[in-house]
């Protein structure tokens, strides 16, 4: 019996695991689960799944703690992520955080000689070379969770060893995907968070309607599969089926790629919807426009540039989509923000872990005194 930590066990992925732990009791067993804040919905899960530890990253006082869960250990704060990515004896964590929390999560677990299971975009797309080199210490390779960088594993596995020429990621194009620059540029809240396939928080939402979220995928794949960035290329396809070449063809849904890293190397049997060739009838391709969307083409550039460059862009992207969310400011201000702050970022060739977090705080207090700036003038 394999044991696991879910790190953010409450939200979208961390409660599709859940689900398929509920559907394999025999192979896993939960030893730790993590949530930020959604206290009830953490209650239910320790009533059900009885792990060893679990915590709330936004604390709340023992009292407030129902008497019947109290069996485990509570742990509150960031440290609740710490004990659960290095403390309990796991085979496996499974990072759902959100943010660049994510990211000491990951190096926590790689340094108590876990495998990770990663879901998280930050770990990567802001301390790749760390996360990297942490991994091939202990010789266990990051398993990715994210659909398109699993498709991409599960190619290669099929591979014989033969190595690819370069990688291709899918991109469904988000809700603006037939829109008009101009039509983009005062597109409401409500209208960038109605994707048309995926169902997902509004941070990452927005990420796809930017299609930032893509650039972030790219960041990420250059360092999971050790590929140049112009060997890595992003094709638009709305039907979101095909989630790479070499193909591994699955409807838009996350519990494929959770079950191919919670189960790995075995593929275990998954009661979710099966793709229908006939229902589907046809699939499209083409080329992203980055005069629609410059957030791809930022993405590329900050990967080129490297060091710290890339937790720049995502740090300002944090900020922006954050303002943006809250009306502050318009949907094209995200690119203009988060390009603006990446030139004014201290280069720094290698950085450390603590690097990593000083430019993320420094690019992210740039960034809102730029909204701030920016709201001021109406």
């Amino acid at each position: 019996m394999q044991t696991i930590a879910i790190l953010g066990s409450t939200g979208s992925i961390g409660t599709q695991a859940l689900e398929l732990v509920r559907l394999h009791p025999e192979e896993f067993r939960v030893v730790a689960l993590t949530a930020r804040s959604s206290r009830k919905k953490l209650f239910e899960q320790v009533r059900e799944f009885r792990p060893e530890v679990a915590g709330l990253t936004e604390p709340i006082p023992m009292s407030e703690i129902p008497e019947d869960v109290r069996f485990c250990r509570w742990v509150m704060g960031e440290e609740a992520l710490r004990v659960a990515a290095a403390e309990v004896p796991a085979d496996m964590v499974l990072v759902s955080v959100v943010g660049i929390a994510g990211l000491q999560s990951v190096m926590d677990a790689l340094g108590a000689n876990r495998q990770v299971l990663l879901a998280n975009k930050e770990a990567l797309v802001t301390g790749g070379h760390l996360v990297m080199d942490a991994a091939k210490r202990i010789g266990k390779p990051i398993l990715p969770v994210d659909s398109e960088h699993s498709a991409i594993f599960q190619c290669l596995q099929g591979a014989g060893g033969n190595q690819p020429v370069r990688l291709l990621l899918t991109a469904s194009g988000g809700p603006f995907r037939t829109w008009t620059r101009e039509q983009m540029q005062n597109a409401t809240r409500a209208q960038a968070l109605k994707h048309p396939n995926w169902s997902m928080g509004a941070k990452i939402t927005i990420d796809s309607a930017t299609m930032m979220n893509k650039g972030f995928e790219v960041i990420e794949a250059r360092w999971l599969f050790d590929t140049p960035c112009d060997r890595i290329n992003v094709v638009v396809h709305p039907e979101s089926i095909i989630h790479s070449v070499i193909a591994q063809l699955a409807c838009p849904d996350m519990r494929e790629p959770i079950q191919f890293a919670i189960g790995f190397p075995e593929r275990l049997p998954l009661a979710n919807k099966k793709l229908d060739f006939a229902e589907l009838g046809g699939i499209t391709f083409f080329k992203p426009d980055t005069e629609k969307f410059p957030a791809l083409a930022l993405a590329y550039k900050a990967m080129e540039r490297g060091g710290n460059i890339p937790c720049a862009l995502n740090a300002a992207n944090e900020a922006a989509v954050a303002a943006y969310l809250h009306d502050r400011i318009s949907f094209y201000w995200i690119t203009d923000i988060v390009g603006e702050c990446i030139e004014c970022t201290p280069f720094i060739k290698e950085p450390s872990v603590e690097d990593i977090f000083k430019t993320n705080e420094e690019i992210y207090s740039l960034a809102q005194r730029k909204i701030e700036g920016i709201a001021k003038k109406g």
